[in-house]
């Protein structure tokens, strides 16, 4: 049975609409036929979307510049959903050429096909290194070192929002007439720990993702000292419900080609909806982080010292080819202005480089 007759049956079972975080759970997570659970390839050329590891070395290089400054992080690294293994290859490379290498480096992954292949792609690249990495299908006790998301909570599954004359609820999903349709919910959405827009049109249509927030309670519960960076794309509050932002900020990625519609290529094409940071940012206080740092991703990685590696680099070919990289990463149009990175950490003193040149911390 395909993923999406398993969706429908779901709906038909429970005789009522299933709110959208619970599709978008499905569709990505479902065992052995979701997106993030098949086995077809997702990352890179011949993937359905490009990440900025797969973009560049450059930016693992950098985020290890990041961890090597963190003295916890000689203990430990924590990677989530590390994709296709590139980023810790970058990062566990770079360290080693700084002298700076971790005692281990986790790798927090549920996909044992995915697995598989950052174990391939880690023993190719640094055969001499695999032993350090250790990979776990749950959250460690008494953590202390850095903690590395990149592109992770866009992918936890997030409820759909509208406005009505009565207030937000839900857009869930059903399925009628053997078709899988948006449907509001009955009842008024409420949730006193998430801000919902205020003075915006009728129909207005917005996310809210109270999973992700959840993940970051737990973070702050196993951990005892040190780091967290998250890299995602995303905004600030105010610019997340932006009036204008009417129809929210949902997006599927099929094949390179960006989409607005999750019920076609069900498990077979990707489902994100941008990071709120000032959700995150309000929650990881609560919980006892400290807020460390907040820039784009170009800020970030300029304040790192990417454009060292250019300078260094004495081949012309490889010169031209490092350079077509940085702009990728660090162009407004490109990576650099909607990829944002926020800091986290938690009974550690250290003012990070990564913030150097921006800090926007004020604005969340």
């Amino acid at each position: 049975m395909n993923l999406e007759q398993i969706i429908k049956n779901t709906i038909i079972q429970k005789a009522e609409p299933i709110g959208f975080d619970e599709f978008m759970n499905l569709a990505l997570y479902y065992p052995a036929k979701g997106y993030y659970s098949g086995g077809a390839q997702k990352f890179g050329e011949k993937g359905d979307f490009i990440t900025a590891p797969e973009t560049s070395d450059l930016f693992g290089f950098c985020l290890a510049r990041q961890c090597a400054q963190v003295s916890e992080s000689r203990g430990g690294i924590l990677e989530f959903g590390a994709g296709s293994g590139i980023l810790a290859a970058q990062i566990l490379f770079e360290l080693g050429r700084l002298g700076k290498l971790p005692k281990n480096y986790y790798i927090l992954e549920l996909s044992a096909e995915l697995q598989q292949r950052q174990k391939d792609t880690i023993n190719k690249a640094l055969p001499e290194l695999i032993d350090r990495v250790v990979w776990l299908n749950r959250l460690p006790k008494d953590f202390s070192g850095v903690v590395i998301a990149n592109e992770v909570l866009d992918a936890m599954p997030a409820k759909r929002l509208i406005n009505q004359t009565d207030g937000f609820k839900e857009l869930g999903v059903d399925c009628q007439d053997d078709k899988l349709v948006w449907q509001v919910l009955k009842h008024p959405y409420t949730n006193d720990k998430i801000s919902i827009p205020v003075e915006v049109s009728h129909g207005y249509i917005t996310e809210v993702n109270d999973r992700a927030r959840a993940w970051i309670e737990s973070l702050s519960e196993i951990m005892n000292k040190g780091v967290v960076l998250l890299i995602d794309y995303g905004m600030g509050r105010d610019e997340y419900f932006h009036p204008q932002r009417n129809e929210g900020t949902l997006r599927c990625y099929y094949q390179h080609k960006a989409n607005d519609n999750p019920f076609e290529h069900i498990g077979e094409q990707d489902i994100t909806t941008s990071v709120n940071f000032s959700d995150i940012a309000e929650q990881a206080f609560e919980c006892g982080f400290t807020l460390s740092g907040y820039a784009t991703q170009a800020l970030f990685l300029i304040s790192l010292g990417i454009d060292e590696y250019l300078l260094n680099e004495k081949d012309e070919n490889k010169r031209i080819s490092l350079a077509q990289q940085i702009k990728q990463l660090v162009l407004p149009n490109a990576m650099g202005e909607s990829f944002k990175v926020l800091a986290l950490s938690k009974n550690t003193q250290v003012k990070l480089k990564g913030f150097k040149e921006q800090d926007l911390t004020y604005k969340l």
